[in-house]
């Protein structure tokens, strides 16, 4: 949801579609620079598969710092190693354009400000902080919602105000009598492992 993402420039990859061309062997027209923006599982697999793509600069942009990251500390201590760059505390704003191509990446450096619903302090854009990243490559992954359109009709299952669908966390019964939920529907993105282990 940043300025021009709409345009779909070249060079513009969403996370989850990234992945699925790079495990399905297609052909990818990688650039000199990427910005994976994002700190959880998805990102790091991003950037790392970006790097064995041959991405010579990968930089992940993460709008909290290295602490908060949801991706596995495996995960963000390997890509280090690998020589994948970190901008902490930054978000994203704007995507720079030049004759239908990426050229840049506008970013504003961010404050923790006062906690919010989940009890984490919220990042809060740092006035006249705003720098460019260079780069020909953005590759967003910051999580996915989850389509509720198929049990959004009367009588079925209360949703959150999280996008998510309400469940009991012991029994996985939803509001609606012989009907359960689980996987990320009800926890919101996490792994596959969990999702399995919420249908065992």
């Amino acid at each position: 949801r940043v300025e021009a993402e709409d345009q779909n420039p070249r060079g513009y990859h969403p996370g989850v579609v990234f992945l699925r061309s790079v495990n399905l062997g297609e052909k990818l027209e990688v650039g000199r620079k990427a910005v994976v923006v994002g700190g959880g599982n998805v990102a790091m697999d991003c950037a790392r598969s970006a790097l064995r793509l041959g991405v010579p600069e990968v930089v992940v942009v993460y709008r909290r710092d290295r602490e908060s990251m949801p991706a596995d500390s495996v995960e963000v201590h390997d890509a280090d190693q690998e020589g994948i760059k970190f901008e902490f505390m930054t978000n994203p704003i704007r995507i720079l354009i030049e004759d239908g191509r990426i050229v840049g990446l506008e970013c504003v450096r961010m404050a923790l400000g006062e906690p919010d619903a989940s009890g984490r302090r919220r990042p809060e854009p740092l006035d006249g902080s705003e720098f460019v990243l260079d780069c020909d490559m953005v590759i967003p992954a910051i999580g996915q919602r989850v389509d509720l359109g198929c049990v959004e009709e009367p009588g079925g299952p209360k949703g959150t105000r999280w996008g998510t669908i309400e469940a009991d966390a012991d029994t996985m019964e939803t509001g609606v009598d012989g009907v359960f939920a689980g996987g990320d529907c009800v926890s919101g993105p996490a792994t596959l492992i969990e999702a399995m282990a919420a249908g065992m």
